[in-house]
């Protein structure tokens, strides 16, 4: 190989596609290597697959080294907030907190199948963060279930945050009316208190947290080392759990 189509070559793979200085060279010496790095390249098209991974691996790293600090500079805000519910082991060894919006489809998936994790798990502590973004349908599902929990305490929130997951209608006040007689509550106070800076203030506090995190969509999965945007199977999970388990 010529040693200008070697040094190119070099450059390709060394830099992510970074070409070398070239201040330092005359006008044809830089029309030369230009010509000699498309001609590498037409002759090896396969290199730019090689540095383009290259370069996707160095920012997957990247990625995940601002996800750690991330982590790392909101730890009391994600994982004990009192104004977030949790379910599974309270004592569990396993933290995961789901950013969550009750009219996504893809939480409306990985709900049952959280729940089969958690249960069949045992010692996972479960945090859920209220993210409404879908629209006012989403706000007034979260304002509901925000306001029976402060209300009627952890177990009513439970059963509402079942029933709004899997509501198939709009939640109007007509719907939320009905579910709250339904699950033995009086409607009124539920619905007074739905505007209430007490449950705005929770739902604030999580966007907050959100646009910090750099979280933007639904469900977000949060765990000690790691952030997973996006809905993540069951098997995927339990592995992941796993992993964040034995690093203790």
């Amino acid at each position: 190989m010529p040693p200008m189509r070697r040094l190119a070559a070099t450059a390709l793979l060394t830099t992510g596609l970074a070409l070398p200085a070239q201040a330092e060279m005359t006008p044809e010496e830089r029309a030369a290597f230009r010509e000699e790095v498309r001609a590498y390249l037409l002759e090896n098209p396969e290199v730019l697959v090689e540095a383009m991974d290259v370069l996707q691996s160095r920012e997957n790293e990247a990625a995940a080294n601002r996800d750690l600090q991330m982590l790392a500079d909101n730890k009391a805000a994600i994982f004990e907030s009192a104004d977030d519910w949790v379910g599974g082991n309270p004592e569990g060894d396993v933290v995961l907190v789901e950013f969550m919006d009750y009219r996504c489809g893809y939480c409306r998936k990985a709900y049952s199948e959280v729940e089969e994790l958690v249960k069949s798990d045992g010692n996972i502590r479960f945090v859920v963060k209220e993210f409404p973004i879908l629209g006012e349908a989403s706000l007034m599902s979260s304002q509901f279930a925000i306001a029976v929990r402060q209300l009627h305490g952890d177990a009513a929130y439970k059963s509402v945050h079942d029933a709004l997951i899997e509501l198939r209608g709009e939640p109007t006040v007509e719907t939320l009316t009905r579910l709250a007689q339904d699950l033995g509550h009086e409607p009124q106070p539920i619905l007074d208190r739905m505007n209430a800076p007490e449950v705005m203030s929770v739902i604030q506090a999580n966007h907050a947290l959100a646009d910090t995190m750099e979280i933007s969509g639904t469900p977000t999965f949060v765990l000690k080392s790691m952030m997973l945007r996006g809905y993540v199977p069951l098997d995927s999970m339990r592995q992941i759990v796993a992993e964040v388990r034995a690093e203790g």
